[in-house]
């Protein structure tokens, strides 16, 4: 890669915002590195690359972590990400990020202009938001946002709530690597970037960590809320493809 300074670089921030956001870098690292590899190969890089950034999430967030909403989310996002996975290969994404991005320019802006609508934490509403999310994660390599909004309903504090995303994202990440390896998705002359994507997680959680330690909880939730509008805009502008989908 010729522009392998300005990969990291991105790739860094990526990982700093999708801490503070407590939904993971994939949302931001996925469209970064489409404009560098192949959509396909992104999925198997991501994949790999979140495995080492939910790990380091996990560790300095250890703190706290809700096990109900792990079992119940966690086991039905793995279930559904196979499939999903699986589905990558015969499926293109284009349409499916059209629906995701305008799911969540919808969903944020309600929640954000009805501060009083909340997602009882309850095992449907968490088995609900794990075959979804998971779901969303097999094709399309991110779902971290519709997990991160369910979440963001339940007002947990921010070391709860992004140690629980982390390792319900952990199990998540290791289910599909194993599927995109698979399907062809992960290849050889690829490889020397996990090693770099694996120190830049952790710096891009440490960093993020010191920013959430400075935020109340009100704010967290307000930022969370605001990167998955600001994500779904973004991924619904980044190509023509987006807009065709769903305007012809």
């Amino acid at each position: 890669m010729d522009f392998l300074i300005y990969f990291i670089l991105l790739a860094l921030l990526a990982e700093i915002v999708g801490t503070i956001g407590g939904f993971g870098s994939s949302m931001l690292f996925i469209p970064i590195a489409s404009y560098f590899l192949d959509f396909h190969v992104v999925l198997g890089i991501t994949a790999l690359y979140h495995v080492s950034s939910n790990l380091s999430k996990i560790y300095f967030f250890r703190e706290g972590f809700d096990k109900k909403i792990i079992l119940s989310m966690g086991i039905t996002s793995v279930f559904s990400v196979l499939i999903g996975a699986y589905l990558s290969q015969f499926i293109s994404g284009t349409h499916l990020e059209a629906i995701l991005s305008v799911f969540l320019i919808s969903l944020s802006a309600l929640l954000l202009t009805v501060r009083s609508l909340t997602i009882r934490p309850n095992t449907t509403n968490s088995v609900l938001g794990g075959l979804v999310s998971g779901f969303i994660a097999g094709i399309i390599g991110t779902g971290g946002a519709i997990r991160g909004m369910v979440l963001s309903s339940y007002n947990l504090k921010p070391a709860v709530f992004i140690a629980t995303s982390a390792i319900i994202d952990f199990g998540i990440d290791l289910s599909r690597s194993i599927v995109y390896a698979g399907n062809g998705f992960i290849h050889k002359e690829h490889l020397y970037l996990i090693p770099i994507l694996i120190v830049v997680s952790i710096v891009g959680t440490y960093i993020g960590k010191q920013i959430v330690n400075l935020l109340t909880e009100k704010q967290f939730k307000t930022i969370v809320l605001v990167l998955i509008l600001m994500t779904g805009i973004f991924t619904l502008l980044k190509n023509k493809a987006l807009f065709m989908s769903i305007f012809i």
